[in-house]
């Protein structure tokens, strides 16, 4: 199996050029990445046990940014899994193309709304986990529902959705197709977040 893998360099260096991509990223455009920094380890392994990648066999994930959640998954996830990263940021997604190096990750460019299009275009099965980074609360109104309403869609039942954020505004918008979530909060990571989970009814 072809092992997920990020630029090579010493990890103090990977971690300042993360760093430094995702607060340019911030910058651009605050409304798009919900962070300065990139998540914590912690936060990725919060991320990998309450989706329960391990028993997943198809993930999306929402908002990759400079991946260093992507690889985390990827580590987590079955050799026979796959990954879909749906990323709006043009460089963010440039630089997860050139980075990535493993069969089971796939990488659209666009807007979460488009989620059921691009599983159909690639022929990916309904997901069993899907997981979120994207700022629910800086996002209009109407396009958060959309994606609220597309995850609830596609997502197969079952299958559980995590999303997490800074401010708690994903609930709002997923909890009339959901229900209500269960929530955590990750103390370690800048800043610390409020992790969401709902698991789709019926199996």
């Amino acid at each position: 199996m072809s092992h997920p893998t990020l630029p090579a360099g010493p990890l103090n260096f990977r971690q300042l050029r993360d760093n430094y991509q995702f607060l340019r990223g911030f910058v651009r455009n605050p409304a798009r990445v919900g962070s300065i920094v990139p998540s914590s380890h912690q936060l990725e392994q919060r991320l990998v046990q309450l989706a329960r990648l391990g028993e997943a066999r198809m993930v999306v994930e929402l908002g990759p940014g400079t991946g260093g959640t992507t690889a985390a998954f990827l580590q987590a996830m079955s050799p026979t899994a796959q990954l879909l990263a749906i990323e709006l940021d043009s460089e963010f997604h440039q630089r997860l193309d050139a980075a990535m190096h493993d069969p089971r990750f796939n990488l659209e460019l666009g807007s979460a709304e488009r989620l059921a299009e691009f599983l159909a275009a690639r022929w990916l099965p309904a997901p069993d986990a899907i997981v979120s980074g994207i700022p629910f609360s800086t996002m209009a109104p109407e396009v958060s529902d959309r994606v609220a309403a597309t995850v609830a869609r596609v997502l197969r039942p079952g299958g559980r959705f995590v999303a997490y954020q800074v401010r708690a505004h994903v609930a709002d918008f997923m909890s009339p197709y959901l229900g209500q979530p269960e929530t955590c909060w990750e103390f370690m990571n800048v800043p610390p977040v409020r992790v969401f989970t709902w698991v789709k009814p019926g199996r």
